[in-house]
């Protein structure tokens, strides 16, 4: 029986060893490296399934925690799962609820067995373990299930770092055992270990070994600085199989998508775009621009002049910055509407200088032209 989720390699970058793919889903191909629009509660914030259609997001990604929280994993499954209940008919992605269980830091205990932790909405008890992960997800029906994982603070002790791993190894294993649609939902597993070489390798080492059908590299973008991201990534992605998706969690600037892909990363997820554009920060050719600044209150030019988007085409800058400023949710959608483009795009040049084989060409061109040589932000 064919695999529910496969990857197709097409081309390796001369340049810089990136590498060009698809991941073949049952709701569809994406095409890599990709980066997926994050809808936590089965939304992406402010826009709808068609506005990302008409902006070619490929893949979007909901979250298990917050899902079984509300409207719970069961009332998803009675209407069909995820992707007729929102009406979303490309492939999606969800996480463990790892992240967010772990993020509840005064709220939960870990145990072997799984973590009981409270509810932020309203503190009622609860409690998820590899087995109820699964549970949820195959009940939600996403294309690409993760298993679940304790993701260590940073920074973190050596000792703590290696025992959570070996937790991990142990949950990811419990995980495969307990998935029941593995006919039509992949299972990918996540790589820990910190900022500890070693431990990394144990993780990836123990994982692949298990033969899971795409590999996530976890507790990265948490604190640490960039150098050392891209220090773990040069480690930590050659560990990975070649014929398998390897997904870098929680990253969504432009200068990490485009290093990560250098490193060999296929896919990435971040509400950095949606959550910046609700402040009025928007990304564009030229760097960061704050829209909401009032030297534009007299701009009626483009947010981007070189951008081609909905909002870029329609609307100017003073425009947008007097929606910001009278909080209205029009302004809040046009922001997110540019900012997902601008990623979305962005990735489909840095295909296109795959193959061309010139991804470290384009990379200095942007970062030249977007200021990240000077600016460090990242965005």
């Amino acid at each position: 029986m064919a695999a529910a989720v496969w990857y197709e390699h097409i081309k390796t970058c001369k340049q810089s060893g990136a590498r060009l793919g698809r991941v073949h889903t049952p709701h569809g191909i994406i095409e890599t490296p990709t980066f997926m629009p994050v809808g936590t509660l089965a939304t992406v914030k402010t826009m709808s399934p068609e506005e990302l259609k008409a902006m070619d997001a490929q893949i979007i990604l909901s979250n298990t925690y917050h899902l079984f929280l509300r409207p719970g994993h069961d009332i998803i499954r009675e209407a069909g799962g995820l992707h007729k209940f929102m009406n979303w008919d490309r492939p999606i992605l969800t996480d463990s609820g790892g992240f967010q269980v772990f993020s509840l830091s005064d709220m939960r205990k870990i145990t072997e067995e799984g973590v009981h932790f409270r509810s932020h909405l309203n503190g009622d008890k609860l409690f998820i373990s590899p087995e109820v992960a699964m549970e949820i997800q195959n009940a939600l029906g996403s294309d690409i299930m993760m298993a679940f994982d304790e993701c260590p603070p940073y920074p973190a002790e050596y000792d703590y770092v290696k025992k959570s791993l070996e937790r991990t190894t142990r949950w990811a294993e419990r995980c495969l055992n307990s998935h029941a649609r593995s006919h039509d939902q992949g299972l990918f597993a996540i790589v820990q270990g910190g900022m500890y070489e070693d431990l990394r390798k144990q993780s990836a080492r123990d994982l692949t070994s298990m033969d899971f059908p795409g590999y996530a590299i976890g507790g990265l973008s948490v604190g640490e600085s960039k150098q050392i991201m891209y220090d773990v990534l040069d480690y930590t992605v050659p560990l990975l199989p070649q014929d398998k998706p390897r997904y870098l969690m929680g990253v969504g600037s432009p200068d990490a998508l485009l290093e990560g892909s250098i490193r060999g990363v296929d896919m990435f997820d971040c509400v950095l775009p949606t959550r910046i554009a609700r402040n009025g920060t928007t990304m564009t050719s030229q760097g960061r621009l704050v829209v909401r600044n009032a030297k534009f209150a007299r701009d009626f030019g483009p947010l981007d002049p070189e951008c081609d988007c909905y909002t870029c085409q329609n609307y100017s800058r003073a425009y947008l910055r007097h929606l910001i400023k009278a909080d209205e949710t029009f302004g809040l959608r046009l922001t997110t509407y540019h900012n997902l483009h601008f990623l979305l795009n962005l990735m489909k040049q840095v295909r296109q200088s795959i193959m061309d084989d010139r991804l470290l060409d384009f990379r200095d061109e942007f970062f030249e032209k977007y200021g990240l040589y000077e600016n460090k932000s990242g965005f």
